[in-house]
């Protein structure tokens, strides 16, 4: 079992950059492939990156591809999430998620953190 713990939430202008982490107990967070996911206000909650456990591939969603970069390092069971060029639409609650290696392809994954905020202002 792992449990998630994100930061680096806030309140940025369009056009600005974040960076969210995610620190992991256990030891066996290298064996984990990571997501992030984010839930807009009022909407369900979508996908936005995925990273498998040693960082060797990685996936997003169009709507952020090109403007974040997930990234983990295993040696600090913490994962990353690089957020540049932001939007008013990127506002939501994010996540970061835990799960066996067919996660990374199936979306389905078993442990998440509470989220943090982050806000977009135009």
């Amino acid at each position: 079992q792992v449990q998630l713990v994100e930061s680096g939430g806030g309140l940025v202008q369009a056009g600005g950059s974040l960076r969210l982490s995610c620190a992991a107990s256990g030891r066996t967070f290298s064996s984990y492939a990571m997501g992030w996911f984010r839930q807009p206000p009022g909407k369900e909650r979508e996908f936005v990156a995925g990273i498998t456990w040693s960082g060797g591939a990685t996936n997003y969603a169009r709507s952020v591809k090109g403007r974040f970069t997930i990234s983990r390092d295993n040696a600090k069971n913490t994962l990353y999430l690089q957020m540049s060029s932001l939007k008013p639409e990127d506002t939501a609650v994010y996540y970061c998620a835990a799960g066996g290696g067919r996660a990374y392809y199936t979306g389905d994954y078993d442990y998440w953190g509470q989220g943090t905020q982050v806000t977009v202002s135009s």
